[in-house]
């Protein structure tokens, strides 16, 4: 997809589901949007594939765990078609209830993550926020995250960022600003920017606000630390 591609045009969208009666209640969704156009259909990881080689589309929108592919592993589906399509934004729809697979699924970068459990107009929505190369993520998909427990929310940051990640992550947390810390870590203030944005975007956070209140109550940094720094 290109990035200053005319927003006013027609959304190309692939749409891939190995339900029937799903694919039907999506393209008769999208339909209704003078914005949408479906230009391809796939039952399957492998049928979606060869639909990507064979169509150009701006975003696709996939079921997370489709038969074909690559051993029917959902993960290992997307991980695949990021590096196999990066220009082609991907959004996944799913009935996935576990946070911990959907922030694996977030982790992995994809530019959208909505429930089956969602309002079904809420795709759109989602098809439409990806085009513009941001993250959507529906209520469903939020509200999961949120009720994660404090043990499983800070056992996965530590999982799922990396050390320098994690570094800026904490400075940002303790109240120190993007110059500040590339000139501690010896970064460029783009780089530090951009490892902020991965972790919390891995984290499944939208705010400084959010970051602030899951480092504190995730014991990244103490609350007297935080005073401190402001």
């Amino acid at each position: 997809m290109n990035d200053n591609a005319d927003l006013s045009t027609p959304v190309r969208t692939i749409i891939a589901d190995d339900h029937p009666l799903v694919l039907l209640a999506i393209e008769n969704l999208m339909v209704g949007y003078p914005d949408m156009q479906i230009v391809g259909r796939a039952a399957d990881a492998t049928e979606l594939f060869k639909e990507v080689d064979r169509i150009p589309c701006d975003p696709v929108l996939m079921d997370l765990y489709m038969p074909g592919g690559f051993n029917c592993d959902g993960l290992e589906t997307v991980r695949q078609f990021k590096v196999r399509y990066p220009e082609v934004a991907l959004v996944i729809l799913t009935m996935e209830t576990e946070a911990a697979a959907l922030r694996k699924v977030i982790a992995l970068g994809v530019d959208g993550l909505i429930s089956k459990r969602d309002r079904i107009d809420l795709i759109h929505v989602a098809v439409v926020t990806a085009r513009a190369r941001e993250c959507y993520l529906g209520p469903a998909v939020r509200a999961l995250i949120a009720d994660a427990t404090v043990a499983q929310r800070l056992d996965f940051a530590r999982q799922m960022l990396s050390r320098r990640e994690l570094e800026v992550f904490t400075e940002y947390a303790s109240g120190l600003g993007a110059t500040e810390i590339a000139a501690r870590f010896g970064r460029s203030v783009k780089t530090i920017s951009a490892q902020k944005c991965t972790a919390m975007r891995k984290l499944g956070l939208h705010s400084d606000a959010e970051l602030f209140r899951f480092a504190v109550e995730h014991g990244v940094i103490s609350e007297d630390c935080l005073q401190n720094r402001r």
